[in-house]
């Protein structure tokens, strides 16, 4: 049997007359209560936004560049090679 939980915390917010009835029709048809139906449609949406921040998609083509890329990268750029050289300068002297 799932387990419950409690619930302590309370998240509030102001809404359209117009917003209110769309939100009250879904968690109706739904047969939820219209907390239970807020609640679930934020985390869904919180889920959605965490998710789609945290992964990159690549086309088939990017893929085959990322990997050649990380096969035989290029030699690194002079811009590049000074900014090691500050990295280890700052950093690693920190340590």
């Amino acid at each position: 049997m799932p387990q419950q939980t409690t619930r302590t915390t309370r998240l509030e917010a102001r809404i359209s007359p117009e917003a209110l009835a769309i939100v009250k029709r879904a968690a109706e048809m739904e047969g939820r209560s219209l907390s239970d139906f807020v609640v679930s449609a934020a985390q869904d949406a919180a889920r959605r936004t965490i998710e789609e921040t945290q992964l990159i998609r690549l086309s088939i083509e990017g893929q085959a560049r990322f990997v050649d890329m990380l096969l035989d990268p290029p030699e690194p750029t002079d811009a590049l090679k000074r900014a090691r050289a500050a990295h280890d300068a700052l950093i690693l002297k920190a340590r």
